[in-house]
């Protein structure tokens, strides 16, 4: 059996979809009027389909009638899903969700339950905050037995049924086994790719998701801007066909490879265009505040790798660069992100760098004739050669060589295998 503390748009929907899956749910809510207007079959908000689903299950397997106490007890997982509002200096308020474990933890009981934290939180509020929390209250209850769990929402405004009955993934943060078990039990009848993570992981990747709409959102913004101060400009028009680039769909999207962490874009056009896209706007009186940081943030990864390296790398081993191309399929290696790492690691002392590209080796020699490393014509001889590898480009070829590569101390500074 299943508590949901907290029925507003993220609640009240995994309520109903856990209730309309065959579990028996129990709501609850610290706003009366609401808790009134679900009994008497109301969906106190805009969301499509709700109002069938609660008539559906009401009494039936969603109920709101139960006293707090005897739901607690009957529950094998209780979830929260209450409000986690912004403070005045950005952070997030937990007041509720402290409130919520104090009640849940005011029910004696022996049976062993997970507290699964749906509310938005910031990464690292369940290890650091919510189970030292707990644990604090358990000293005075040696027989309650809890389990935590991290099981962040994607559920949009006005497709909230749609996106948690039919989910296209479920995290889950979990640690202990029957925790697990009990999760794995609820989340079978959706049918959905299921990942369970760390809860610090389960806790970014929410936020990664919102963050990078966000930042989608700010970035076709401040593009706007550009495009106003630079004049004659059909701004609505620009973004229509920018939305008709065949990157953008497809299984999987190849816009997909642009979002993912790595040592920085690299080629011709991406660093010049972004370049130039910033220049013409200062000089029209409008200062590209995200496009100075783009160009800001790929020069700053390359170094913050590279110490990584330096960290657990003697200079007088030999380094092994795999990849020489922007990126994979590629021969150019123009503002190559493995020019920038290699120059950086001679900097600082490294002299023993082979490097090995699949075909890219004669047109980076030709490119950068001042480096002075050495190359080799196959991966099973760098491999053998080096002391260390650092990945730079993620060619198919290195993860099918996958275990070969293993073999060696690795730095994948593309997160490719």
């Amino acid at each position: 059996m299943i508590t949901v503390l907290g029925l507003g748009f993220v609640g009240l929907t995994t309520g109903l979809g856990f209730a309309k899956k065959g579990f028996k749910t129990f709501g609850f809510d610290i706003n009366e009027e609401r808790l009134n207007q679900l009994k008497n079959l109301e969906i106190p908000f805009h969301e499509p389909f709700l109002k069938e689903v609660l008539t559906e299950t009401y009494n039936k397997n969603f109920f709101l009638d139960v006293s707090f106490s005897e739901a607690i007890k009957r529950s094998k997982a209780i979830f929260i899903c209450v409000g986690t509002p912004g403070k005045e200096d950005g952070s997030a308020d937990l007041t509720y969700v402290y409130n919520a474990i104090e009640q849940i933890l005011n029910i004696e009981t022996d049976n062993f339950q997970v507290i699964i934290t749906k509310s938005t939180v910031p990464p690292s509020t369940v290890s650091k905050k919510v189970i030292p929390f707990v644990k604090s209250k358990l000293k005075k209850l040696p027989k309650r037995k809890i389990g935590f769990a991290s099981n962040p929402e994607f559920l949009r405004e006005g497709y909230c049924w749609e996106d948690f009955i039919q989910p296209d993934r479920i995290v889950i943060g979990v640690k202990d086994d029957e925790s697990k078990k009990i999760l794995n039990k609820i989340y079978e009848p959706f049918k959905a790719p299921i990942h369970y993570v760390s809860y610090n992981s389960a806790e970014f990747i929410k936020y990664l998701s919102n963050t990078l709409l966000s930042t989608l959102v700010s970035f076709a913004n401040e593009m706007s801007m550009v495009a106003t101060s630079i004049g004659d400009i059909d701004i609505a028009k620009a973004f229509r066909v920018l939305h008709e680039d065949k990157r953008w769909f497809g299984q999987p999207a190849e816009m997909a490879k642009y979002v993912y962490p790595g040592c920085g874009y690299g080629g011709y056009c991406l660093p010049k265009d972004t370049s130039a896209i910033a220049k013409i706007s200062m000089e029209n009186g409008f200062e590209p505040k995200m496009l100075h940081s783009t160009i800001d943030i790929n020069e700053r990864i390359k170094p913050l790798l590279v110490s990584n390296i330096i960290k657990k790398i003697k200079p007088t081993e030999t380094i092994g660069i795999l990849g020489l191309s922007f990126k994979p399929h590629s021969d150019d290696v123009r503002f190559t992100a493995s020019h920038d790492i290699i120059e950086l690691l001679m900097k600082k002392g490294y002299n023993k760098i082979i490097a090995y590209d699949p075909i890219a080796i004669e047109e980076f020699r030709k490119h950068y004739p001042k480096l002075n490393i050495t190359y080799s014509q196959y991966l099973d001889e760098i491999i053998d050669r080096s002391d260390a590898l650092v990945l730079t480009t993620a060619w198919p070829e290195f993860k099918k060589n996958k275990n070969k590569i293993l073999k060696k101390p690795l730095f994948d500074l593309r997160y490719s295998l």
